[in-house]
């Protein structure tokens, strides 16, 4: 496994949820980190929990200049970025096609798929020019199965996500640039915090946790070069599309 002591990861979305855990990860691994969101207070409260490695730059990835502007700040920081993870995403409560508004498809998707592309453009003519790098974009189980429960504006970004990841790896791997979608299903984050029907703290504590994904994040970063994990699927054991298909038919 790789050392990563003094490598230098970039993690938007870092405020909460999977980029939260994902910042504090690789920081317990002795990585510097650098965390983007859009909320000073929340940065602030990751930062506390990172061992005194992490750098705060707050951003919209939804700005393509606010992006390219971090990176710049980044570089000339640390002189590389070895690791960029793309978690800031959204969703909205009304989600569906008999509710959706076009203005909140338009920020779903400014989010999830504009956001992350800003974000991976930026990155990899730096990864490339060091020959090596590791891009984690965090798409979901959306990402691969269509379900009217994450709505359409959303599903559509993930699984685009799920495309645009494995392009990286058709155009830069002779560079040895490496980009793994993670895509996990219900995770207890505060993206939940929008769904339509509301889930409860039983369900909630049943899903994969933040923690969880925020290891796996320190286990790609961690892979030697020469390996790329293109996708990873995570699901909680207990799965709350599983035992709704099978209903009655499941076994007790």
């Amino acid at each position: 496994m790789r050392d990563l002591t003094h490598k230098v990861a970039w993690i938007t979305g870092a405020g909460t949820g999977i980029g939260a855990a994902g910042a504090i990860a690789l920081a317990q691994a002795g990585m510097n980190v650098v965390i983007s969101g859009r909320r000073l207070d929340k940065l602030e409260a990751v930062a506390a929990q990172c061992q005194g490695l992490a750098t705060i730059e707050v951003l919209d990835v939804s700005s393509k200049e606010g992006v390219q502007t971090v990176v710049d700040r980044i570089l000339a920081r640390f002189g590389h970025i070895d690791v960029m993870v793309a978690s800031a995403g959204i969703n909205v409560k009304e989600r569906n096609w008999h509710n959706v508004s076009l203005e909140d498809w338009d920020s779903v998707i400014r989010i999830d798929l504009d956001g992350a592309f800003y974000c991976c453009k930026a990155v990899l003519p730096i990864m490339k020019t060091q020959g090596d790098g590791l891009i984690i974009n965090i798409s979901s189980w959306a990402g691969k199965h269509v379900s009217v429960v994450t709505g359409p504006a959303y599903t559509a970004a993930k699984h685009a996500m799920n495309a645009m990841n494995e392009s990286i790896n058709m155009e830069a791997c002779t560079y040895g640039v490496r980009a793994t979608a993670i895509c996990p299903g219900e995770v207890a984050t505060p993206i939940l915090d929008n769904r339509p029907i509301p889930v409860t703290q039983e369900d909630r504590d049943k899903m994969v946790q933040a923690e969880d994904c925020g290891e796996v994040i320190r286990f790609l970063a961690s892979l030697p070069e020469h390996v790329c994990i293109n996708d990873m699927t995570i699901s909680p054991t207990w799965n709350r599309g599983y035992v709704a298909a099978a209903g009655s038919q499941l076994p007790r």
